[in-house]
């Protein structure tokens, strides 16, 4: 496997797999093509056999100069478990502290229990919202109206 920083024409290949992946959720709207315009150093692409397997688009926060965020990761369903996430955050991780980054925070809905085991698992806390959902945090109409969000934070040492 091959892990390289994303490129715009990423955006084609990328966008109209989204929804597939995610089992038919309705997700591409969340990822415009600017993020592979303007965050190509923090963005990273996973390919398999000439074919993309994952990608991480991250950026270094301009508010927050202790803070980088990652916005979206995706991995291919018959990819999942072979540590092609990992690699594509491990590869985050690096740019992060080379830029001297204390923080790298994320977000995912409260009903992405996938997503909440595997940021846990990868090191990251949940930060304390105003109410529970099925005995996790969360920070009530985060992203708009009903639209609560889980928060995460992890400390880069």
């Amino acid at each position: 496997m091959n892990i390289r920083t994303a490129k715009s024409t990423d955006y084609e290949v990328i966008s109209p797999v989204i929804n597939e992946w995610w089992g038919g959720r309705q997700m591409a709207q969340m990822l415009p093509k600017l993020f592979f315009v303007h965050f190509n150093n923090t963005s990273f692409i996973a390919e398999k056999d000439g074919k993309v397997v994952g990608f991480l688009i991250g950026f270094l926060s301009q508010t927050y100069a202790d803070d980088a965020y990652i916005h979206f990761v995706g991995v291919h369903p018959e990819h999942r478990k072979h540590n092609v996430g990992k690699r594509l955050y491990t590869e985050f991780f690096n740019v992060v502290k080379e830029y001297e980054r204390k923080f790298v925070r994320a977000i995912t809905s409260p009903v992405n229990q996938g997503s909440i085991a595997y940021h846990t698992k990868m090191g990251f806390e949940i930060v304390k919202g105003d109410r529970e959902v099925n005995g996790v945090s969360v920070h009530t109409n985060y992203d708009g109206l009903g639209q609560d969000r889980v928060l995460f934070v992890k400390e880069m040492m």
